[in-house]
């Protein structure tokens, strides 16, 4: 497998994540492992993927399910060992599949040997973090207030006060996170040494998380419009930082993705700019806010298909003109579920028809257009949010923090949950349903969340072979991609439908130097609407006469207009055409 990918190569790859800890326990612990994902290497072959990308397994308290790392350079011994790593580089090596790790370099865990030698005095190791006075402090040992007003991402302030630094120190995370200081040279040689240490191991590709927040601005000061974020997302040397790393670690031409938290156009394609030499796509969030109201996550709202539209057509032919690259992703760790989300509340208890046209109508949706796609494991199951009856059964502390958040600001408890219901990370990790045994198959013990009630239905035994199922959808989404150049290559153009469909998403992909066999022209139609729809493209340059079907999510195509040409959709219809 090249480690230099062009283009062609990331248009026709296709990504799996792995949440470690809930795809598959190899010992009854409860937690999964590297074993657990090695016993399931052939499954991820037969599903066609070429990357998988795992998530944190590095030595860590679990204060952040693992994204609170202590010891970059190791394995937690709950994950296995390094020659369990080993083998499973090896043999996924062999099924023609690469690892990709999820590098965590804008802060460590308060037990990192680094911040324990800056609490026991070491001025060396305290200039690795970012620490500062606080605002009317009188010196010996009188914390004064935290020095900004910024808030960190999990609730609360993003300052905590250290007696035994006699400082604030800054976590855009959980206080349990210290922020690194990347203006210190030795912290990015550090890191730069820690991507290299991987990479020497066979690691074919990485995942930084939150990585366009490691450039904090030159004054810190209040936010007077906001929490913080707008101050320090995209900061002022974060493009120098990641030349560099990249640079150092040998990493450029790799298969290298950015998690970019409220991030903008322009910079994205900064950082994936093959010219630019940074990373090769970039993870932007800002089609999964279209259900938050007024901004905020923990406030509930229906998802605003036309804004949804709108900003995936920024985005698409944004990068495209230029020269970027995007991720394209409904679901990880991080997120709900896209089928409970855009299906409707309450998706675990969805109607089969409408589970399974909701899930296939997303995954035509993101897979047709122009980036990198990625599944997030039991995405190609249909696996949906678990809806827990108590807070108590959550793990998350996000969700923890808000839940309190809420109360205090005077929710009931049952409104609260409600909410936590909808927007919890833990969403997104309940066990990954591999059968109808007990705890969906995952674990012979007691897993560490519960799994989701769904799963005697929705599992990958029950779906493994069966036409139509959701997993063989998706293993048809993968073969096309690879199949279809004007997929993998071509340009990508966004198209109106018309007033009679608001909810509905169109666009065009286009490769006209394709060979012959190919096709030259697709049109995509997506539905979000749960009522049917009527598709007007007369103003698109687009002609249904003579179009062949290439995939959909009715066993039968639509019906189309012969005099207008207006196709009418029904509900969460999806719709892959050749046209002529």
């Amino acid at each position: 497998m090249s480690q230099t990918m062009t283009r062609h190569d990331l248009g026709s790859a296709v990504v799996y994540q792995i949440y470690i800890k809930s795809f598959c326990d190899s010992d009854g612990d409860g937690i999964g492992d590297l074993r657990g994902i090695e016993s399931k290497l052939d499954y991820l072959q037969r599903l066609g993927v070429d990357y998988l990308w795992i998530t944190p397994f590095f030595p860590s308290p679990q204060r952040d399910n693992g994204y609170d790392v202590s010891d970059y350079c190791a394995i937690d011994s709950v994950y296995g060992t390094m020659d369990d790593f080993d083998r499973l580089v090896a043999k996924a090596d062999a099924r023609g599949m690469g690892i990709m790790l999820d590098m965590v370099l804008c802060h460590t865990s308060r037990d990192h040997a680094w911040f324990q030698r800056a609490l026991a005095g070491d001025e060396r190791y305290q200039r690795y973090y970012i620490l500062r006075d606080g605002r009317g402090s009188t010196g010996a040992g009188d914390p004064g207030e935290p020095p900004t007003n910024w808030q960190c991402a999990f609730g609360g302030s993003a300052w905590e006060w250290e007696p035994r630094l006699g400082k604030w120190y800054l976590h855009l995370h959980d206080v349990s996170q210290p922020d690194l200081d990347w203006t210190n040279p030795e912290v990015r040689e550090q890191l730069a040494n820690v991507v290299r240490f991987w990479k020497d191991r066979g690691v074919r590709g990485f995942r930084f998380d939150v990585i366009n927040l490691i450039s904090k601005p030159e004054v810190f000061e209040d936010d007077t419009e906001g929490l913080g974020r707008r101050l320090f997302a995209d900061g002022p040397h974060v493009h120098e930082y990641l030349r560099e790393l990249v640079d150092r670690a040998g990493i450029d031409g790799m298969i290298t993705v950015g998690e970019m938290a409220s991030t903008d156009l322009a910079n994205c394609v900064r950082y994936t700019r093959p010219d630019d030499h940074e990373l090769a796509m970039a993870f932007s969030f800002h089609h999964l806010k279209v259900d938050y109201r007024n901004g905020n996550k923990w406030e509930l709202a229906d998802p605003d298909i036309p804004r949804l539209r709108q900003i995936f057509r920024e985005w698409q032919e944004g990068m495209q003109a230029g020269g970027g690259w995007n991720a394209l992703f409904w679901n990880n760790h991080d997120q709900p579920r896209a089928i409970s989300r855009f299906g409707g509340r309450g998706g675990a208890g969805l109607p089969d028809s409408s589970w399974e046209k909701v899930g296939k109508m997303l995954g035509i949706c993101t897979h047709f257009m122009q980036g990198t796609p990625y599944i997030y494991q039991g995405e190609e199951l249909g696996m949906t949010n678990p809806g827990y009856a108590s807070i108590d059964e959550y793990r998350d502390v996000e969700s923890k923090n808000y839940y309190r958040i809420m109360l205090d600001a005077g929710k009931s408890p049952a409104e609260a949950l409600r909410v936590v219901n909808e927007r919890s990370r833990d969403d997104g990790r309940t066990p990954m349903q591999w059968g109808s045994a007990a705890h969906g198959g995952f674990t012979t013990g007691e897993p560490w969340i519960g799994v989701a009630p769904n799963y005697t239905r929705v599992n990958a035994e029950v779906e493994e072979g069966v036409e139509g199922s959701m997993l063989e959808f998706y293993r048809k989404l993968v073969r096309l991609r690879k199949q279809l150049l004007a997929v993998s290559d071509g340009a990508v153009r966004f198209v109106e439908v018309g007033e009679g469909a608001p909810k509905v998403i169109a666009y065009l992909r286009e490769l006209e130097d394709a060979p012959e066999g190919q096709p030259r022209r697709l049109l995509v139609l997506c539905s979000f609407d749960d009522e049917p729809c009527r598709v007007c493209l007369s103003g698109a340059d687009v002609s249904l006469e003579d179009a062949e079907r290439l995939l959909g999510n009715y066993d039968d195509a639509p019906t189309v207009d012969a005099a207008s040409g207006a196709v009418a959709l029904r509900p969460f219809e999806a719709l892959v055409v050749a046209l002529a």
